[in-house]
């Protein structure tokens, strides 16, 4: 599965509703910027999405923007693809998040 990397707080109720979608689609391994504990990340995660609302959720080098958006990709069929075409690019080059 790809890598995906997730911008989070503790007590964000679409993070977790985020990552259950994500587990269920095959994603073992999602690596965790919690903002709430590094307030820091946050103006990153700002300036890299430009959004400042969490989570907001990278698969590989693609920002595929919250948790809304993450559901809009799944029910067009698209989620599954790319993260299979991440995991894919990955094992090619070597590449992990």
């Amino acid at each position: 599965m790809a890598g995906v990397l997730m911008y989070s707080t503790a007590s964000c109720p679409f993070c977790t509703l985020a990552e259950r979608l994500l587990r269920a689609r095959g994603v073992t391994d999602i690596a965790k910027i919690r903002v709430d504990l590094e307030p820091a990340r946050r103006g990153e995660m700002i300036e890299r999405t430009g959004r400042r609302t969490v989570p907001q959720i990278y698969i590989g080098e693609r920002h595929v923007g919250g948790y809304d958006d993450l559901v809009v990709l799944d029910r067009a069929g698209e989620l599954l693809p790319l993260l299979a075409a991440d995991a894919q690019a990955g094992a090619a080059t070597g590449a992990t998040l």
